[in-house]
């Protein structure tokens, strides 16, 4: 526990951290509020589980839009919270046009903090545990198929340095199913062009090898050798200035491609991850290999992309079967 923390409680009769000093404490309503206990979950999640930065600023907007909610009724404190309360709260994001899938993720960021209050004896009952999630509905993912791929891929010119760049960061995405952030984090030293292999370091600071087809390592080799001298940033692509790209730079580039191309489809880096999997299962791709290739920690994740994959086969189905219900 904190030191800021710590002044938040008074001594008692019960351990409030096993893992700490035998210091008791027990929750002072008059003191503690629920902004301060959001802090002290929030530096759990990142000290104690490791989630990545990403991941601890998704729960901690999804906490303070709760927070706000409560502070609007004049709900200060965690154990005058009720059922009632959180219901209501997700009514009022799905009313705001959240979809299914985005208030559960809100259920389950309140889920997971109520959870660790009444594991450290912050809060008396865990009142989430009667509540159901909204019923989900499975959304499948966009895909490109393989001529835009092909046009996608093509869009950037390899004539200059910064076209030669995004060439090679293209390919790499597609061939390798990386993750957007995961591009913008790529250092040097996590590149084995011999091998033929990345070392990727993903959600939860977990890492995985990914491999990286031909066409993918010569651009890239050429990248480095070409547009890439002099640099002394370990982080693999660069701006014109020398700084590493953002997130958000990569994503306009995607954009921008892909609009050059004339693909009318609503593009994102996510895309090209997703037709990474769709393709690999489509061609006869293992489930559990390509679960590891996305670093998915559960194959649930992955097994979105089977959907896909049934989707295509019934179209071909109505298409060609002669008795489908296809009318001619």
């Amino acid at each position: 526990m904190s030191n800021k923390m710590r002044s938040y409680f008074v001594l008692f009769d019960f351990p409030l951290f096993l893992s700490a000093p035998r210091l008791v404490y027990t929750y002072k309503e008059e003191v503690v509020r629920v902004t301060h206990l959001v802090d002290a979950f929030l530096d759990h999640l990142t000290v104690e589980r490791g989630l990545a930065v990403n991941t601890r600023l998704a729960y901690s907007d999804d906490l303070s839009q709760f927070v706000g909610f409560l502070h609007r009724r004049q709900i200060d404190h965690i154990n005058t919270v009720r059922r009632q309360h959180i219901t209501e709260y997700l009514m009022e994001q799905r009313k705001r046009g959240l979809t299914a899938r985005s208030v559960s993720r809100h259920l389950a960021t309140i889920r997971m903090f109520c959870r660790f209050l009444h594991r450290e004896r912050l809060l008396a009952n865990d009142i989430t545990q009667t509540i159901d999630s909204p019923k989900l509905w499975r959304t499948l993912p966009h895909t490109l198929d393989y001529r835009e791929v092909e046009r996608l891929l093509a869009a950037p010119q390899p004539r200059t340095r910064l076209g030669l760049r995004d060439k090679a960061m293209v390919e790499l995405m597609y061939a390798s199913g990386l993750r957007v952030s995961e591009v913008a984090k790529l250092t040097l030293n996590e590149v084995n062009l011999e091998a033929g292999f990345l070392r990727v370091v993903g959600k939860g600071n977990k890492e995985r090898i990914v491999p990286v087809g031909k066409h993918a390592s010569e651009w890239l080799r050429r990248y480095l050798d070409e547009a890439r001298d002099g640099q002394k940033r370990a982080e693999v692509f660069l701006s014109s200035r020398g700084t590493p790209l953002s997130r958000k730079t990569i994503w306009h580039l995607i954009k921008k491609y892909a609009h050059a191309t004339g693909i009318t489809k609503n593009i994102t880096p996510h895309t090209l991850r997703h037709s990474f999997a769709t393709h690999l299962l489509e061609n006869g791709g293992d489930l559990r290999v390509i679960q590891e290739m996305l670093g998915h920690a559960d194959i649930g994740t992955t097994q979105i992309y089977t959907h896909v994959d049934q989707r295509r086969l019934k179209d071909t189905h109505y298409r060609y079967h002669p008795r489908s219900g296809r009318r001619s």
